[in-house]
């Protein structure tokens, strides 16, 4: 599940914190800005912010950027795709877009299949300049 659930799961006290964080966050959080975040809320080791982080992007709440080494939070409350995520990450000001588009999706799906592979999930992460940037 890549998109947050339309029934979301009950959390526990630290991956609410951790969500909150996230959903009040301007730009992707690494697990470090996070537990720095939370330490008045009694987060004391990064091993508490990757266990809720891991929750977290389970349920489809959350994403991880792997070209910045950041999280953030999903931006389709509403739901959608359960395999294509797509982000544009502004390298100037670091802002993230995340993209759904269903045709977009199903293109993915069809070059795998031509090619014999089956995907189960895919991440695109384009980086370059927003608007306000470039």
């Amino acid at each position: 599940m890549d998109h947050f659930p339309q029934t979301p799961p009950a959390l526990t006290k630290n991956q609410t914190l951790v969500m909150g964080a996230l959903s009040d966050a301007l730009a992707p959080l690494t697990a470090y800005t996070i537990l720095d975040k939370l330490r008045k809320k009694g987060f004391r080791a990064p091993l508490q912010v990757y266990r809720a982080l891991d929750k977290l992007v389970e349920y489809g709440m959350v994403h991880r950027l792997e070209s910045i080494n950041a999280f953030v939070a999903c931006q389709h409350p509403e739901g959608g795709t359960d395999t294509m995520v797509a982000f544009t990450i502004c390298g100037a000001c670091g802002e993230v877009a995340e993209i759904s588009d269903a045709s977009f999706e199903r293109r993915l799906q069809n070059l795998a299949t031509t090619l014999g592979f089956t995907l189960n999930k895919s991440t695109i992460e384009l980086n370059g300049l927003c608007s306000a940037c470039g």
